[in-house]
């Protein structure tokens, strides 16, 4: 029986297929440093070098070593932090167990979900406790700042994004002139902000011959301050009806930030709002309009023949299969609510005392105004830790809801 012979290689050489690995490698270690390098010192550096002015008292000049004195002064006393951030950890926990015992039918999940539920009350006992008392100890304006961000989030995600949902399922119909439509829903997002925000301060201006208060005169409605009404909506849809929700809450022995929360946002910040839906709703649209194309049509056309009405139809193929266009829009809306600035800062007015002040404007104040870097840069890394735990949120959320058929 004749055996077979292996070829001898030499430890100090390397055979063709071990050089082609490396050339490749090396090829593509080659295209990415361009991205590497504009990410590390754009991207990266910023963020490390806002981290490290935060821990310094920084005005024109770089001054004495903080610590994390600028992240108190912000934020609280760190044991409130640790409470907040503790409570908010066991909510997660809470969740992470519900999720994975709520379809087990064993008996000893019924003791887990009994768990759960001890978990949510004494984390959101725990984070809400921490809060209170951050805010207290902490820079109250910020935290209203942060409030008002949430505001404007709330209200325009989910109707940016459903108006662009909307207008994208009529624009893909075949209907006439529906290409001149598109063009002109996209035309506000290319439009230059100063100068289409200058414009809707035109429009909601206090002047009765303004458009905004031609409108309401039309539906007889009197004319509104708009950009600079300070008070909450609910404070005036119930004070048009003679009630002062306001003095309502302060009889009642509310804390003033809790009461600022309940009034909801101002009638100046709901006119920015608009103006973000007539900007980014068009950009949406588009998006969706290019999520719509991907779908192949032979899935509406068996629906359709086995009886599927419009509303099935839109229910069970065109959201599940557009699921990731509505993922991709929602976390790239999120960041840019809670990173908005420049509208915002066209359109404020002094006389809506602060009601229209965001996160990122707080920090421009405290950065250009003030000349606070060092603070500035601390309420930045604060933004920064809520936009990474809100994206880490929808990311979990995604795996289970968004589908990449």
């Amino acid at each position: 029986m004749a055996q077979q012979s292996t070829a001898y290689v030499p430890s100090g050489r390397m055979t063709g297929a071990r050089k082609r690995a490396i050339r490749e490698a090396m090829t593509g270690y080659l295209f990415i440093t361009p991205a590497t390098v504009l990410l590390t010192v754009f991207g990266l550096f910023p963020l490390f070098y806002a981290f490290y002015i935060s821990l310094h008292r920084w005005r024109i000049k770089k001054g004495p070593f903080l610590g994390i004195k600028n992240y108190t002064k912000a934020l609280g006393e760190p044991v409130d932090v640790l409470w907040f951030v503790a409570g908010v950890a066991m909510l997660f926990l809470a969740w992470f167990i519900w999720r994975n015992m709520v379809k087990e039918q064993r008996p000893w999940a019924m003791a887990f979900k009994f768990l759960t539920v001890i978990i949510v009350l004494v984390g959101g006992w725990a984070a809400i406790a921490g809060f209170g008392k951050m805010v207290k100890s902490g820079d109250k304006q910020m935290f209203e700042a942060f409030v008002i961000t949430v505001f404007y989030a709330v209200g325009v995600v989910p109707a940016q994004l459903g108006g662009a949902l909307l207008l994208a399922v009529m624009l893909y119909q075949n209907i006439k002139g529906k290409d001149w439509y598109r063009m002109v829903y996209f035309m506000p997002y290319v439009t230059i902000t100063v100068a289409s925000a200058g414009v809707f301060r035109a429009i909601f201006s206090r002047r009765p011959e303004s458009i905004a208060n031609q409108i309401f005169g039309f539906l007889g409605i009197p004319s509104q301050k708009w950009l600079q009404e300070p008070h909450g909506i609910w404070d005036l849809i119930f004070g048009h009806f003679g009630v002062n929700l306001k003095e309502v809450f302060v009889s009642m022995g509310l804390d003033p930030f809790l009461i600022f929360i309940l009034l909801g946002p101002s009638l100046a910040l709901i006119s920015i709002m608009l103006y973000n839906l007539w900007v980014f709703v068009g950009y949406d649209t588009v998006i969706f309009l290019a999520g719509l194309g991907s779908i192949p049509s032979d899935l509406y056309e068996a629906a359709e023949i086995d009886g599927a009405n419009r509303w099935q139809l839109f229910r069970h193929i065109t959201l599940p299969l557009l699921s990731p266009t509505i993922y991709f829009l929602t976390v790239i809306t999120v960041m840019g609510v809670f990173k908005a600035i420049n509208h915002v800062l066209v359109m404020r007015e002094a006389a809506a005392r602060g009601t229209v002040d965001t996160a990122s404007l707080y920090i421009f104040d405290q950065f250009y105004l003030s000349t606070r870097f060092g603070y500035a840069s601390a309420i930045a890394m604060v933004l920064f830790v809520v936009i990474l735990t809100l994206t880490f949120v929808q990311n979990r959320i995604a795996q289970r809801r968004v589908f990449y058929g």
